[in-house]
């Protein structure tokens, strides 16, 4: 007769071996979640990281929109028609003018002649965006001349102290602005202001864009930007 089959060992031996494979049956089941948790929790990061942190991460953006073309910004400034120029005209009085020693002398009435485009700059020592502008409006003058367009940029000093702006002009290079028109306070700067519909106390810098019949075809208000040259150089041009 053979070997009867091993029979389940009791009492305490039973109950050791039970509790040895239920833990080696916990062990291996613990073993196969961490494994699967490592691999899913790395691709978690990952994927955190390239959605948030990640600067080199570009969001997707569909065909119509990439080649959207963009808006072109308004003008800043319309010189179009008679529009912020309507109502202004250029005075009959005189305006005396202001030299740094050296430089050639203004004549009074050429500020008023017609023939030609004049752009006037009422300007002020005191004003720091008037005098940061000046190389702008001499680059533009000779731009505009090189494009068969010139205009000439005559500077019109509204200080109240003869002495600064003596000061301010001296200092300036050779290729500056060395020479200025001048309204000093009385009834010469009230005309100008009147006829051109300015502030008593004007926000300087102002500018008055003069066509060559004398008619005034473009009013601005502050100091210009070269954004501003296409506008101008359509208007001297038409």
């Amino acid at each position: 007769m053979g070997r009867l089959p091993p029979v389940a060992p009791r009492g305490r031996t039973l109950d050791r071996f039970v509790l040895a494979i239920a833990l080696s049956i916990v062990t291996a089941f613990a073993a196969a979640c961490d494994k699967g948790a490592s691999a899913g929790g790395s691709a978690r990061s990952e994927q955190v990281i390239a959605t948030g942190s990640m600067p080199t991460a570009a969001p997707s953006v569909s065909p119509d929109v990439t080649h959207r073309a963009p808006v072109a910004a308004p003008p800043r400034i319309s010189c179009a028609g008679d529009g912020n120029a309507r109502g202004r005209v250029l005075p009959k009085a005189p305006a005396s003018h202001v030299e740094a020693p050296g430089a050639a002398q203004l004549d009074p009435r050429s500020l008023l002649e017609r023939g030609s485009w004049t752009w006037i700059n009422f300007w002020a020592a005191w004003c720091a965006p008037c005098k940061e502008e000046m190389p702008r409006l001499l680059a533009w003058q000779d731009r505009l001349a090189k494009a068969g367009t010139p205009v000439r940029v005559a500077f019109v000093s509204l200080d109240d102290d003869a002495r600064q702006l003596e000061q301010f002009l001296g200092q300036q290079r050779s290729d500056g602005v060395r020479a200025s028109y001048w309204l000093a306070d009385g009834p010469s700067r009230a005309a100008w202001l009147s006829s051109l519909k300015m502030k008593s106390a004007p926000e300087l810098p102002e500018h008055a864009i003069v066509d060559p019949t004398g008619k005034v075809r473009c009013f601005l208000e502050g100091a210009i930007e070269e954004a501003d040259y296409a506008e101008i150089a359509a208007l001297v041009s038409r």
